[in-house]
């Protein structure tokens, strides 16, 4: 079998596949650009139209270019979470929340089997860094907020910093990905305590984020080899 016929959705003679990819990548971008105008313009609708296609546009454009079953769960499972996200209530929030937990465990989950493969395991001083941001970042935001999500925050908030971490596994762009991940969700947090909040704040949520599961993506998908399995 040929390193081209291994891979899920390709095909011989030039990669129907890959073919397909680049339309959707492209309508991904698409897609992110108009949602980052939306929110700058204020156009609220086109945030509700736009943010609900990202990540199956993204996971689409992974699965067609072979990439591990984990990655296009992960994506998947923070678009449910973008969804859910959407409505403007406690219940949604921490369904959404839950989606993102089951997508970082997704990504925790490949990030492993990638060490297993002899890439080099993810740094303990860089674990130690991002244990110390955690812990500063919890003893501050503490107070401020509400009562009832103080402790589904820091459970969330410990799974995503050990992904942000372990993202390295997979090269810099995963690392920047991951490490953006947890900046885009430490902004959120700081708006649930209300604290003062740059100008349009959910524009820098959401391009931390888009840009955060996009370099996810193209780090996986750049040292993922062909060598692997299908569907790995």
């Amino acid at each position: 079998m040929t390193a081209t016929a291994a891979r899920p959705g390709s095909t011989g003679a030039g990669g129907r596949a890959e073919r397909f990819a680049r339309p959707v990548l492209l309508a991904f971008l698409l897609v992110a650009a108009a949602d980052l105008v939306g929110l700058l313009a204020g156009a609220e609708a086109v945030h509700l139209v736009a943010k609900p296609l990202l990540m199956p546009l993204l996971a689409g454009y992974a699965a067609l270019r072979g990439a591990p079953r984990l990655l296009v769960a992960a994506l998947l499972f923070g678009w449910g979470g973008d969804v859910f996200l959407l409505a403007d209530n406690d219940l949604a929030f921490l369904v959404g929340m839950g989606s993102f937990a089951v997508g970082h465990v997704c990504y925790l989950t490949l990030f492993g089997r990638g060490e297993g493969r002899g890439r080099a395991p993810a740094a303990p001083v860089t674990g130690a860094g991002y244990a110390l941001v955690l812990v500063v970042f919890l003893v501050l935001i503490w107070p401020d907020l509400p009562a009832d999500l103080r402790i589904p925050l820091t459970g969330y908030s410990l799974l995503l910093t050990a992904m942000a971490w372990r993202a390295g596994v997979f090269g810099p762009y995963a690392a920047v990905g991951g490490a953006l991940f947890l900046l885009s969700d430490a902004l959120i947090a700081t708006g649930i305590a209300e604290w003062p909040q740059a100008p349009a704040p959910d524009f820098w949520v959401m391009l931390t984020y888009i840009a955060a599961q996009a370099l996810l993506t193209l780090g996986v998908l750049t040292k993922h080899r062909t060598k692997h399995k299908p569907g790995e």
